[in-house]
């Protein structure tokens, strides 16, 4: 005969079936399952993983579960409380709940490519939509409870998409549409920072982005918005634009502060001395901040009075404190010019005095240039000798001809241009110009001496006394015919000539080597013929005659 028990067992083994719900009581509750009786021969158990909070399950707690089997290969029979809770709840939740609704939910584990949501059953909730933004980190959602849309419902395989991006959007949609009627230029508004690009930042005004450009950031200079905004930052703004049509709102944040450029003029009076740090060095010049939104440029030529200073790194450095002066003051362009040079006095206000025209310098070469020399006076004051001015009596083509670098000479001052800061130098005017007195160094029929200097297609420039050239025409070389100079005369043979022609006017001097053993009458007769060639033919003047003779003919 059955006992009590046994029958009660028998009988509940009648009633269950596998896929039935039925009630069951918790007998235990270990780390990673529970145990729970259901009345049947033996006792079920369930993964600790199908309750939300495994450690709110107590024993004795009522539950209903899910038979999956009455038996395994243990003797166990496989219950699914997790299951059990899902059918019970997916014909509510397709009740209360179609594809447009709004569920409460606790988000449960990460999955790829989003989360799972508890709402009664389990939801996929895709990474898109969680938020708009796409977060990067998703544990910070698991646990907590959030309202969502349910986008999708699959009755066949049972499966709900979720989206909780769609509700802030919604949201956020009402909010901006508030703000922008709301909203009036001069509001102050409080925001984030939610987006930095080159020109300015997107500011999150609590539904509604705002433009913040660099340009309205700061008063003074600004790089890139980076150097005083950061991603996250809470700051306050003013509005200065609605624009209700496309949905845009330009925002300031230098307008909370007064501009300091309202007053300018009498803050920094054009001549005052100022005091500021270099913010910024740049090929032309310096920036140099006076006061926070006020900033100073000394242009380069503006450094010194004297110095050749290429570029404004060679004597300041960033951050350095400097004095300046005040130039001149544009608000309307928000620019002040500034000067570190008139701190001191213009070397050059005295030059006129220092170094006055007649009066002999000394100085160093410092630079040669194709036009002429420059001299150094003093520091920073340089004087030129133009190639014209090198010499009473040759043809000089390049300075180096008679001076290089770093020579020490000697000169006469010849003009000072204050205006230009430009002192005009010459070596020839320190002694006295041979023409003045050529009647008196040299007579028609003298017999000279020299060195051939150079050689030309029409004649030969031979150098003699006082640094004066004579010029020896090809016919007057020798009584016979000369084809080609070279032949005959080469550059530094000594010669003897005689002088057989002095034009004072043109400064020149013409040599006859052939008639260097005439007699008075004969070189009386030669003259003659000199005088009756046509222009061009007789003596070059000199300073064409020099030029001729960088043309010569090498093959010949």
């Amino acid at each position: 005969m059955l006992t009590m028990e046994e029958a009660m067992k028998q009988s509940a083994k009648s009633l269950v079936a596998q896929g039935q719900i039925v009630k069951g009581t918790v007998i235990e509750v270990r780390s990673k399952e529970v145990l729970v009786d259901i009345g049947y021969k033996s006792e079920g158990i369930i993964p600790g993983n199908e309750f939300i909070d495994l450690k709110a399950v107590k024993v004795g707690d009522e539950i209903d579960v899910l038979i999956e089997k009455l038996e395994n290969k243990d003797g166990t029979v496989v219950l699914s409380h997790e299951k059990a809770e899902f059918k019970k709840n997916w014909d509510k939740i397709l009740t209360i709940c179609n594809e447009g609704g709004i569920i409460s939910g606790k988000v449960k584990s990460i999955v790829k490519g989003g989360l799972v949501v508890n709402v009664g059953v389990e939801a996929f909730l895709p990474s898109s939509q969680i938020d708009v933004i796409t977060p990067k980190n998703l544990a910070g959602f698991v646990g907590n409870t959030y309202e969502f849309k349910v986008v999708k419902i699959n009755q066949e395989r049972q499966n709900i998409v979720l989206s909780r991006r769609e509700l802030i959007e919604a949201e956020r949609n009402e909010k901006r549409g508030k703000l922008l009627t709301e909203m009036t230029p001069g509001d102050i508004r409080k925001g984030t920072v939610k987006n930095i690009t080159d020109f300015g930042a997107f500011i999150d005004l609590n539904g509604l982005d705002g433009l913040l450009h660099i340009t309205d950031m700061s008063w003074g200079r600004l790089t890139h918005p980076s150097e005083i905004l950061k991603v996250g930052q809470e700051l306050d703004v003013v509005v200065l634009d609605v624009n209700k049509e496309k949905e845009r709102v330009s925002l300031g944040l230098k307008q909370k502060m007064t501009n300091p450029w309202d007053n300018i003029e009498a803050k920094f009076p054009v001549g005052q001395k100022v005091k500021g740090k270099v913010v910024s060095l740049v090929p032309y010049g310096a920036f140099v901040q006076l006061e926070p939104g006020v900033e100073g440029l000394v242009h380069v030529t503006e450094l010194s009075w004297t110095k050749r200073i290429a570029k404004p790194g060679d004597v300041l450095k960033q951050d350095q404190e400097i004095e300046a002066v005040v130039l001149g003051i544009n608000r309307e362009e928000q620019k002040i010019s500034l000067g570190v040079r008139q701190l001191e006095s213009n070397p050059w206000d005295s030059a006129a005095a220092k170094y006055a025209v007649g009066q002999k310098v000394k100085g160093q070469v410092r630079n040669l240039t194709s036009y002429g020399a420059f001299v150094e006076l003093e520091e920073g004051i340089d004087g030129m000798i133009h190639v014209s001015d090198m010499s009473w009596t040759r043809k000089i083509n390049h300075p180096s001809e008679v001076m290089k670098k770093g020579d020490e000479v000697e000169a006469t001052v010849l003009e000072v241009d204050r205006p230009n800061q430009r002192i005009a130098l010459g070596i020839k005017q320190l002694e006295i110009d041979p023409w003045d007195n050529i009647e008196k160094l040299y007579k028609v029929g003298d017999l000279v001496t020299g060195k051939v200097t150079k050689l030309a297609s029409f004649g030969a420039f031979v150098g003699l006394q006082h640094d004066i050239d004579g010029l020896v025409h090809i016919s007057q070389i020798s009584e016979e015919r000369v084809e080609k100079i070279k032949n005959v005369l080469k550059a530094g043979q000594d010669v003897s000539a005689r002088v057989v022609k002095i034009d004072k006017n043109e400064r020149r001097i013409g040599l006859s080597i052939k008639a260097a053993s005439y007699t008075d009458e004969q070189i009386k007769e030669e003259q003659k013929i000199l005088d009756s060639l046509k222009p061009g033919e007789d003596l070059v003047a000199l300073q064409h005659a020099f030029d001729a003779a960088d043309d010569l003919v090498k093959g010949d």
